[in-house]
């Protein structure tokens, strides 16, 4: 009998599949596709030829720690112990995998805000836990009302997104005094902060669990070296957490993967001394910015993009078809993939609003556009 009898492949898997199928543009899965940079692969080139193809330590390799630690202090003013608040992890995924194993006991309740990443659910129903799915305003802010209302006795974590994947919002001051507010009256709820696109956002600058005092105390970071470097395939990220968080974590982790890949951690030892991080969010939002002034000629209508390289876009006034019909005749008929919404919602949310990846080359934009143009 299947642990997981309600989970299949995902959505995301489902219209890459399909872009290949039908030789489509892929908009939809969330990877880059221009080059990575020459000094990370001459890095990596490097330390190739030396011996460190070993395990390292299985919180990560030391120097590595210590200049993650430097990075939150110079962008969030934290100052973390690098060998005990921070960990090296086989992707976001397994960090996020890893902290709820460790920390969510059978019977106890996880909230998620919808629409939500896939990978949230499924470690919480192995923990045999229970995912309490709630879902944010229309225009994708929290409901703080009904969020509240869902915290009991019960209630073990809170996993927040921002920014915010699937929709591109970043949360706002008042945002993070209302669930300060909350963990008052919920002193042991613990957050799980999902900020992988943490260095991509554009107008606002990104507010971080590790700037608010109040929350560091009883809040998992997540982290992505993936989403930052252009480098989703080396499935490389972090997170940074309290030690008497961290302890449980690491139990879990050590026997997951036990650590991540030496390689990959000499090769970002050394990077990130070169780049200059606090530029990601301009280099994005050239993309964004040229993505959006192509759209502006076709018949979607585009919501806000805040952060990450996530663009929203409404189909009302082209079809009234369900978004997943919408986003497979898209494949078919146009050449073009995108990611329908309503698979990030438990309950199938219909909202006419599809997600475009933009984190490509200007050339693959301006073909995906010229085919949209033609609906």
């Amino acid at each position: 009998m299947s642990k997981l009898p309600h989970i299949s492949t995902s959505i995301f898997s489902i219209m890459s599949q399909m872009a290949n199928e039908y030789n489509a543009i892929n908009l939809s899965q969330g990877f880059p596709n221009f080059p990575v940079d020459e000094r990370l692969k001459n890095c990596v080139a490097k330390w190739a030829k030396e011996e460190i193809h070993q395990y390292l330590p299985m919180a990560g390799f030391p120097p590595l720690l210590e200049k993650i630690a430097t990075l939150t202090k110079n962008s969030y003013n934290r100052k973390v112990n690098p060998t005990t608040d921070i960990l090296v992890t086989a992707g976001a995924t397994e960090g996020i995998f890893a902290t709820i194993q460790a920390l969510v006991n059978p019977n106890e309740e996880v909230i998620i805000l919808d629409p939500s990443y896939d990978c949230y659910e499924t470690p919480i129903l192995l923990c045999n836990a229970k995912p309490i799915r709630i879902n944010l305003n229309d225009d994708f802010t929290p409901n703080w009302e009904t969020i509240s209302n869902a915290m009991n006795s019960k209630t073990k974590m809170i996993i927040i997104n921002n920014p915010h994947n699937p929709t591109g919002k970043i949360w706002t001051e008042n945002d993070y005094l209302q669930l300060e507010k909350l963990l008052n009256l919920h002193p042991n709820v613990i957050v799980l902060s999902d900020e992988v696109y943490e260095y991509i956002t554009f107008e606002n600058k990104h507010i971080s669990v590790n700037q608010r005092e109040k929350l560091i105390n009883k809040s998992v970071i997540v982290s992505s070296f993936g989403k930052s470097f252009h480098i989703t395939g080396w499935k490389i990220g972090y997170l940074i957490a309290p030690e008497y968080l961290m302890k449980e974590i690491k139990k879990v982790h050590q026997f997951l993967v036990f650590s991540v890949n030496s390689l990959a951690q000499y090769a970002l030892n050394d990077y990130i001394e070169m780049v200059d991080i606090s530029q990601l969010g301009t280099f994005y939002q050239q993309k964004r910015d040229f993505f959006r002034n192509l759209m502006k000629e076709t018949k979607f209508e585009l919501l806000p993009c805040e952060g990450s390289y996530f663009q929203i876009a409404s189909y009302k006034l082209i079809s009234d078809e369900n978004d997943l019909d919408f986003t497979k005749r898209l494949v078919k008929e146009y050449g073009v993939a995108t990611v329908p919404l309503s698979p990030f919602y438990a309950d199938s949310k219909q909202t006419n609003c599809i997600r475009f990846c933009f984190a490509k080359d200007e050339k693959t934009l301006i073909e995906a556009t010229n085919q949209l143009l033609k609906l």
